[in-house]
């Protein structure tokens, strides 16, 4: 569906709707095929529908009658972004990137400063506290270093602290990164990192489902953590208290079924709290370097992504062998694997758990194992 200037009032309209959620609006358009027929042909029909409630139906209802206003406010609205070089694209729109729309609850719009590429699918969120340690500063600048010299696009939120240093670090290495915000593109936050958002805008995008003159409020950033999550295969958390940001983000990469990952840390540091709560209760990966990443998200990474990481030389057995011969990237279950390679089920569990060891083989969930390499 194309999204022309008519639509999006209407889809703009929908939106200052209030009850009327994403998940609801995109239900309503793909029963009644666009924006504007929700309005025009769902009149009649609106209050039979069973996607929402009798009082929604009115409130659309009523909105009809306030469409010249929307239209208005609209043109005024994209006059300004104009104005200041940023654009408005809608979950429509081809520009919008196809891993965000995977989400609960994808952003309908995002005004974007800065283009996002279709190569910016292979991206890692970095985020932590706004209060690094030393350790804290060192680890995210060894890290983002890693994954940007792997063209691995970092994805954060701006924040100061280890979002800053992420991003920094990302285009100290001619990498692409993109950044979340949680107000207006013309209101960023905080505002020493204006240079650092042009910079981003140059090589990569700033993002915000925000429209402009929004002031970065406290109630705007945990809608933002979503989106950060949501455009990365997996997201990095590195020093965060209990209470902080960061975790948030992880949670939402958890709902989203996303990978995550945590550096551990002194345990008598408050900024390590969350990291080692996330990896204690087995919601995230411990990881050490950019290399512990790569190879989990093997299976999702384009291949030229991180095949420059040298294959472990190791001896194996010939029961490892028969086993590693039936195996490829593709999760597949203990009994498969028995019978693919004429061995017992309890001969094939225990080379599979030596193989673990030596980081070939990795184990998933209901007894399913695949290549690491």
């Amino acid at each position: 569906m194309k999204i022309n200037f008519e639509e999006l009032v209407y889809l703009k309209a929908l939106l200052e709707i209030e009850g009327l959620g994403p998940a609801k609006i995109l239900n309503l358009i793909s029963k009644f095929h666009s924006p504007k027929d929700v309005f025009v042909k769902g009149l009649s029909s609106l209050s039979k529908t069973e996607l929402i409630s009798t009082i929604l139906s009115k409130r659309i209802i009523s909105k009809s009658k306030r469409i010249k206003d929307v239209r208005e406010k609209l043109e005024r609205e994209l006059e300004s972004l104009n104005k200041h070089k940023f654009r408005l694209i809608t979950y429509f729109d081809k520009e919008y990137p196809e891993i965000l729309k995977n989400i609960y609850f994808p952003p309908i719009l995002l005004y974007l400063n800065g283009i996002p590429e279709e190569k910016d699918y292979q991206s890692v969120a970095i985020v932590g506290t706004r209060t690094p340690t030393p350790y804290g500063k060192g680890i995210t600048e060894k890290i983002s270093g890693e994954l940007s010299e792997q063209k691995v696009t970092i994805v954060s939120g701006l924040a100061r602290g280890i979002d800053s240093i992420a991003h920094r670090t990302a285009l100290k290495y001619y990498n692409r990164t993109i950044s979340v915000i949680g107000s207006g593109l013309d209101k960023i936050y905080p505002p020493e990192n204006k240079n650092l958002a042009e910079q981003i805008s140059e090589n990569g995008a700033v993002i915000s489902e925000y429209p402009l003159g929004t002031n970065p409020d406290a109630q705007n950033f945990p809608r933002r953590n979503r989106i950060i999550s949501g455009l990365s295969l997996g997201t990095l958390v590195i020093e965060t208290r209990l209470n902080g940001g960061a975790m948030q983000t992880a949670a939402y990469a958890l709902e989203q079924n996303r990978e995550v990952f945590a550096v551990p840390g002194n345990l008598d540091v408050k900024q390590s709290e969350g990291t080692n709560i996330l990896i204690q209760k087995g919601e995230a990966k411990l990881v050490k370097n950019a290399e512990d990443i790569l190879i989990e998200l093997d299976l999702k990474l384009k291949p030229e992504v991180g095949r420059n990481i040298p294959k472990p030389s190791v001896d194996l057995n010939m029961f490892e062998e028969k086993i590693l011969n039936v195996l490829n990237h593709e999760p597949m279950q203990i009994d498969k694997i028995s019978e693919a390679s004429t061995l017992s089920t309890s001969d094939c569990l225990v080379n599979l758990l030596s193989l673990e060891f030596k980081g070939l083989v990795k184990q998933l969930p209901g007894k399913q194992f695949s290549k690491v390499f």
